[in-house]
């Protein structure tokens, strides 16, 4: 069946609005800590080091933008004015030093100031506060293993769960830590490199084999946060979901007490915990 020139213009407005619509309702599917349909933002952040990413993205891509605009606008002119029709006789000008020191001075002063802020957010990332918890998260394939050696020394395998929400996140263990206290996570991979990375908290680490890599975060809300594995590790690494639920003093001194006795009773055992999840 054909259709019209003007049906078929409609159509296309009809779907382009319908995408439009779509991308502008992303936030209200959006749940804190997980992606959202249609999301083209950062995650919403939970700790001060996410908000100081968040806010030098977006000035960073305020600043390239205004830049790939004055550049455009620069070739506009060039081409309009400066070409053979409008110049029959062409310009002998070979220098101009005012043009010469500013298209030198401006771009230094431009990554100065994009490397100043830079710098700062290196340092707070590399730089970990005193710790009110350590928690050690082994990366193996293909599934996380967390220990709580200021807790009574217990560990536990974290799985992805497939009947739980979200899909390809949710996970049979999570990890548990306190509202507002600073979190120090070691990584070190079992088997190959892995990378333990949360979007919410602004954290991507590798986990190697044979080396103790840290990192930390201060979470300033409660709920559930999910990342994934970030380094390619092999034919199950899309499964290998981190949840990390983050809750009051209280309910995480009353997980501890549970989790002693859980995990005491039922020590991780990760070659019958990989079979499980194989099978």
């Amino acid at each position: 069946m054909k259709m019209s020139k003007s049906q078929m213009g409609q159509r296309l407005l009809g779907l382009a609005v319908a995408g439009i619509a779509l991308v502008g309702c992303g936030s209200a599917f959006a749940e804190l800590g997980q992606p959202a349909p249609w999301e083209f933002r950062l995650q919403e952040s939970a700790t001060e080091v996410m908000d100081y990413i968040t806010w030098f993205h977006n000035w960073l891509l305020g600043t390239i933008t205004v830049i790939t605009l004055f550049v455009l606008a620069l070739l506009i002119v060039v081409v309009v004015k400066f070409n053979a029709r409008a110049n029959p006789v062409p310009s002998r000008t070979t220098h101009n030093t005012l043009i010469e020191v500013a298209w030198t001075l401006i771009p230094v002063l431009i990554l100065v100031s994009i490397a100043v802020p830079s710098f700062r957010l290196l340092f707070l990332q590399l730089d970990i506060p005193k710790a009110d918890l350590t928690i050690k998260a082994t990366g193996k394939q293909w599934y996380w293993t967390y220990a709580y050696p200021d807790n009574g020394k217990f560990e536990f395998d974290s799985l992805l769960a497939q009947d739980k929400q979200p899909r390809l996140l949710g996970v049979d263990n999570e990890m548990v830590v306190p509202v507002n206290k600073v979190v120090r996570v070691q990584t070190t991979g079992a088997d190959v490199i892995h990378s333990f990375a949360v979007p919410a908290f602004g954290i991507k680490i590798d986990a190697v084999p044979g080396r103790l890599n840290e990192t930390w975060f201060k979470a300033t809300k409660t709920g559930m946060f999910y990342g994934q594995c970030s380094e390619l590790c092999g034919k199950d690494h899309a499964f290998m979901p981190i949840a990390v639920r983050v809750v009051s003093d209280q309910e995480f001194a009353a997980w501890v007490e549970t989790a002693k006795k859980k995990f005491a009773a039922n020590p991780a055992n990760s070659f019958a915990a990989a079979g499980a999840a194989a099978q």
